[in-house]
This record gives C-alpha cells, structure tokens and sequence, in this order.
C-alpha cells in the first residue's frame, strides 16, 4: 500500500522527477514499485531499465524486492547495481574505446596506493601519500584527465599530484588495468565525447532510477546526464538532509542541478515516516531546520510519542562505555530486547575502544562494522591476484603479490632486475620471465623458479578455459601448494582453519556467482567492487559503527555517544565553518532509532596525551528541550539510570559466580 505521494512518485513518467524522501519515509517501495509499473503498466522492456544504487547490498535488497513484484524472467534481465558495477559493465562491453584489452584488472586501494607510492618521491611520508592520493582521486571524480588536472593545478602539492597521475594513468595502462574512480570517469569521457555509442546507451538503457541521489559526485551526475539526454527519462530519489559524503567528493548541489539541466523537473516530497517515535522525529526536524533548503519539508509520523530522549553526562570515554554497557544490559533484560536491536553510533572509529573493552566486560556481544573485511584477508586477496593474473598477465600489481607466494625463493634483486628488464622493453612482468634473455642474467635458483611460475601459470590459463571459477580457485589451491603451505606454516588450529574456510567461501561465492559467459576474471573484478557493508553479517550482536556507516539502517534502540563540541561536531569541521553537514551526520543518527535515543557526552576527553575540557555538543541544545531527559537535571530519569547501573553489576556478578 502506498501513500498518495508515494502513489504520485510511482506513477510520474512523463518528465524528470526528483523524489525528496525523508528518513524512513519507504524509498525503496517507491523506486521497486516504479520499475514494476514501467514493466507492467508502461510495458517498457525490463532490460532497458536501470535502477543504481551505492553499495551491493543495497542493490541486492532491491533486485530481491523488485522480484517478489514481476516475473523472475523480467527480473533477471533488469540493471540494478551499483554505479562502479555499471561503469564496469560499459567498460567490459566497451573496452576497445577506452584503450583497454578485454580481460583488464579493476585494482582494489592497496594496489593503486602501492602504485602511487612508487611513483611519489622517495621517502615522502604516509600522510602526504595519502594527500596525493586523494587529490588524485578528487581529480577524477571531477572528471579530470591528467592533462586537465595539471592545467587546474594551483599549488605546489596539486601539481605535483597532477604530475604523479600521469604517470600513473600510463602504468594502469601498461598493467591493462582500472582503479575505482576509472569506472566511472572512462564511461563518462566515452559518453561524452562519443555521440555514436552515447545514443547506443540512451538506447540500452531507457529509463534510469537512481537512489541516494544526494551522494552523487560530479562525475556520476555528469555520467547519469549522458545516459539520459534531453529526453529526461529519470527518477532521482534522495533526500539533502542525509547529505554526509562531501568528504568523499559527494556534491549535494546536484539536486539542484537537476531543475537547472531539466527546467520541466516535477518535484514530490516524501514526509510521512514510517520509522520513528512522534518524539525522535520531532527533535530530528527541530534539529535539521537550522540548514538552510532549498526545498522545506517536515516529517510526520503516525507512530506513539515514545520515551523521553536521554542525554547523558559521563566523567570521561570509559565512564560513558560503562554507562551504555549498563542501559544495554538492562534493555535485554528487563524488556527482552535483543542486542541486534541495538546500536552504538560515533564519530570516528577511535572513539569504539572503550566501548569495546566496556561490552566485553559485561558479556555483551558486538559486531565492529568496518573491521577487517572478508576481502581484505591476505589469503583472498591472494586468490583474487591469481585469478587477475590468468585473465590479465599484464597486471604487474597481481604478479608482485603472488610471485613469492607460496615462497619460491624470488628476492627483492630478482624481482628489480626483472622489472628493469620489463620496462627497457615495454613488457609485463610475466612476460619479462619468459625471456632467455633476462633469465641468463639472474642465478640458477630464482631463474629456475620464475621459469617454472611461468610455467604454472600457463598450465592453470588453460585450465581456465574450459573450468568453472569456483573449480579453478580450488585447482590453483591445490597446484601452487597454497592451502599445503597454511597447513604448515600456521601452528594455531583456529587461525589455520579460519584461512582454510576463507578459501572454501571464495570458491563458494564463485560457484554462486557464475552465469554464463562470465569468466574467472569477470567475477574476480564484481568482487572487487564488494564493500565492507556488502559482507556484514553481525548475527546477533549489537551494532557498533560510525554515523556515516549507519545510513540506510534502523534499529529499535540507538546510543549516539561523544556528543561534545569537538567530537560531534567534529573540530576540523567547526574550524572550517561546516558545521552544516555535521549536523546533517547528527541529524542521520538521530533517525537511525524507532523508539529509544540515548545522547551521551563526557565532560573531560584525552587527545594526544592531554586532558581536555568538554562542552555539550551545540547539537544538543537545538533539539526540543521539552523532550530530552537531561541527566542531572531530571530526578526521575536519574533514579532510573541508577537503577538500570546496579542491574547491570548484579547481573555481571551472577555471570561470574555461575562461571559464565
């Protein structure tokens, strides 16, 4: 069932529209009843629709609830990913007009920074490799080409970026290779300067959807504007508010661009919230009306008032944990709440220690969002360079992390010989082994072993064409004496088995994955794409993550804690005048919670070794004073948070005596 503004969002076909949806305001209904009414009502062909999203998980869900509305057939032949999954897919199709060979390698962060590393002077530190670093990503999600990003250059450090991404751009080349930001600039520099393959995609692809608009850069929109042209067949669903990636090159005026590029733009606002208290979404709207719009909207919601909002005063971190830790307990026990229903929000992952340290205490479990990813285990991505390898031999980054692994006796000496010999002839790596040439230079030893991985490799590149992805993992397992080398060389039995089952997973999420015509490469590079937020699956646990992580979920009951100046907002961000979007973080917590809020604070912080007087979070004071439960000041709800603190200790104490 839908509401009328819902209804009208659903139903608008004939011009671009612009869906603003509040927090919990059913978006995702809108967009997945949008593509069923084009198929159903429209009957426009599934395969011309695409619906983008900004993470797999979330195009996952969509693609789901899409199918419980039309056929499994028409399901199937829909477009619903990711923006860098479409880019990858233009770039598969289109790879000859971006100057690459079919087979190419998408290079994950380590390999790019590794890249840039090498090609920065050296001994530069770590944070000026990181400054190069993002401003040479910054270039490209303007849309930049290095020529373009050093004509822009206006400082020392901004040329000598846009220096360093020339070279880089022609080591991704000689690598047959993309990073991240090349999805999505490739195709965008493709569209717009060829008008025969843009017509072929406006063809393709006849009406777009996109979700959480609000965090489009400048490339994406410029690429979702070449996709569609004047004919405007688009629905942009998002919502300025939750605008909270400028950091990361988001550009909220995009939603404004849209009424510029598309004078007939119809606008539908979503206000009815499906999702909190009367309470949480009043202090959530009293809170946001202190940024400016340029469209006002207000939610309402048809929910109970709910409980008071707590605002807690603690001494410092570890009181503060300790004080959530209490409340948790005793929503568990006392209201039979289970900890999955829970979440823990902060600022910045520095501030999760003590609260770890305080749940673990209290036998509380938890799940750490943004902790090492399942693709970040050095036995996958081990896995994932042999595979990039076999599709790709000029991947020079897949060929230094998997040429001494398993050991081979290969050394620093060898491998820089090699790689001066490569470059003096504008060869791979993998090339460069099969030359008598370079081999005669070398010792016996490494030039036997890189003779015999050449070898290897051919052996598993012909075995790669007639074998599925998920039995080849297991054929390189088993032929380069990977998991024969973990068995030995990993004396705890736990840490041995979970490696062993991270590589069973692998070839299972290949044999899931595979459909026809996808090659080992091709999956390779999907999983390439997967975030930390596509593999969390906490079970049950309470949630802990920053506030940026935290979009797009709910949960019954939300602690927001470090909510002093400071913290939340942040300092940098107070110093440089962006409170906006701070509050607009702030204002994305707040809405995270269905019926509890817990705002805590603490009145001295330790930063680099000193102690620091703090202040109430600004925020705090612009929420409606009438609903917040301010500790100290309240007598009821102090009594409460007494008590909920003595149930806690008795039930740590029970735990202990009962050897829990």
């Amino acid at each position: 069932m839908l509401n009328p503004q819902q209804q009208a969002a659903v139903e608008h076909c004939d011009t671009p529209l612009l869906v603003l949806a509040g927090a919990g305001s059913g978006k995702t209904s809108v967009i997945t009843q949008k593509i069923a009414y084009l198929i159903q009502r429209k009957r426009l062909a599934p395969s011309r629709i695409a619906a983008i999203t900004f993470t797999n998980k979330a195009a996952r869900e969509m693609r789901e609830r899409v199918g419980k509305l039309v056929s499994a057939e028409d399901a199937a032949a829909l477009t619903v990913s990711t923006f860098h999954a479409l880019g990858l897919k233009f770039l598969q199709i289109e790879h000859g007009r971006a100057g690459l060979r079919r087979g190419f390698s998408v290079l994950d962060a380590d390999d790019s920074g590794g890249i840039v590393k090498e090609l920065a002077p050296k001994g530069v530190k770590n944070d000026v490799l990181f400054g190069i670093r993002n401003l040479l990503s910054r270039a490209k999600n303007g849309g930049l080409s290095p020529e373009e990003a050093l004509a822009a250059a206006r400082s020392p450090r901004e040329l000598e970026a846009a220096t360093i991404y020339d070279l880089y751009q022609q080591r991704l080349a000689a690598f047959n290779a993309v990073d991240f930001d090349d999805l999505i600039r490739l195709p965008l520099r493709i569209l717009e300067a060829d008008a025969e393959c843009r017509d072929a995609w406006r063809e393709r692809l006849r009406y777009l959807l996109v979700d959480e608009y609000q965090d489009t850069n400048d490339a994406q929109y410029r690429l979702l504007k070449a996709l569609t042209g004047e004919r405007g067949s688009i629905t942009c669903v998002g919502d300025d508010d939750q605008s909270i990636y400028a950091w990361r090159g988001a550009n909220p005026e995009n939603i404004d661009q849209l009424g510029r590029d598309w004078p007939n733009l119809r606008v539908i606002k979503l206000e009815q919230n499906y999702r909190c208290g009367k309470r949480i979404l009043r202090a959530a709207n009293k809170l946001i009306a202190n940024n400016p719009h340029l469209h006002e909207k207000k939610l309402w919601s048809e929910h109970p008032e709910g409980a008071p909002i707590r605002v807690l005063e603690c001494k410092e971190a570890e009181h503060e944990a300790e004080r959530i830790a209490a409340i948790a307990t005793t929503l568990a026990e006392k209201h039979k709440a289970r900890w999955e229903d829970m979440a823990i929000l902060y600022r910045g992952n520095f501030q999760a220690r003590p609260l770890e340290k305080a749940l673990r205490l209290a036998r509380i479990p938890y799940h750490l969002t943004g902790a090492l990813s399942f693709l970040d285990r050095a036995e996958v991505k081990d896995l994932l360079c042999y595979l990039r390898l076999l599709t790709n031999p000029s991947d020079d980054a897949a060929f230094l992390r998997v040429v001494n692994v398993p050991k081979r006796e290969i050394g620093a000496t060898t491998l820089e010989k090699l790689g001066q010999f490569a470059q003096s002839r504008h060869s791979s790596l993998l090339d460069a082994t099969r030359s008598d040439s370079v081999l005669r230079q070398l010792t016996p030893r490494p030039a036997a072993a890189l003779a015999s991985f050449a070898t290897l490799l051919d052996e598993l590149r012909s075995a790669s064409l007639h074998e599925s992805a998920a039995d080849l993992v297991e054929r390189i397992l088993k032929r380069t004496g990977y998991a024969a080398q973990i068995a030995v060389s990993t004396p705890d039995a736990a840490v041995r088995e979970r490696k062993l089952g991270n590589l069973k997973e692998l070839a299972d999420w290949f044999r899931a994955m595979q459909k026809g015509g996808n090659t080992a490469g091709d999956l390779a590079s999907q999983l390439a794409l997967l975030s930390h937020a596509d593999r969390d699956e906490p079970g049950n646990a309470v949630r802990m993550m920053t506030l940026h992580a935290a979009k797009g979920l709910e949960f019954r009951f939300v602690f927001i804690v470090g909510c002093e100046d400071g913290t939340l907002p942040h300092e940098g961000a107070i110093d440089e005048g962006r409170t906006d979007e701070e509050r607009r973080l702030m204002y994305v917590g707040i809405t995270r919670a269905k019926e509890l809020l817990t705002l805590s604070w603490s009145a001295k912080t330790k930063r680099w070794g000193e102690v620091h007087n703090n202040q109430p979070s600004r925020f705090l004071h612009e929420l409606p004073q009438a609903d917040l439960h301010w500790q100290g000041k309240d007598p009821e709800a102090d009594k409460e948070v007494t008590r909920e603190t003595a149930e806690s200790h008795m039930a740590k104490i029970k735990a202990m005596l009962a050897g829990g």
